[in-house]
């Protein structure tokens, strides 16, 4: 029996690390991406994912609700992130580069 609840606790970690991975990766990419890749918007994913993440600190494994985070949380992972990253840029918050100029990058007069 204290075998089980190894294992248990192991993919309960495995599910916190998971839904806490997908949540930073959301809150990491623009705005417009979601809205370019029509995956619903950024709010709507960052909520999702935290009430993902926080039903799974919250509850046992076994329980109905992991399960429903669990799959948000996949198909985040499966469908949203792979829309966005596909995006030019990868859907990530940038400032640009160091050599950009106000209308765009500078290519040094080439």
């Amino acid at each position: 029996m204290q075998g089980f609840a190894g294992l248990m606790w192991l993919l309960s970690m495995a599910l916190i690390v998971f839904s806490g991975f997908a949540l930073i990766d959301a809150a990491v990419r623009r705005e417009d991406a979601y809205r370019a890749a029509d995956k619903k918007t950024k709010p709507f994913w960052l909520i999702i994912l935290g009430l993902a993440f926080v039903v799974n600190l919250l509850f046992p494994i076994l329980s109905f609700l992991p399960i429903i985070g669990l799959i948000a949380t996949i198909v985040y992972m499966v469908d949203v992130r792979p829309a966005i990253r596909a995006l030019p840029g990868g859907g990530r918050s940038s400032r640009g580069s160091s050599s950009d100029g106000p209308y765009g990058p500078w290519n040094g007069g080439r």
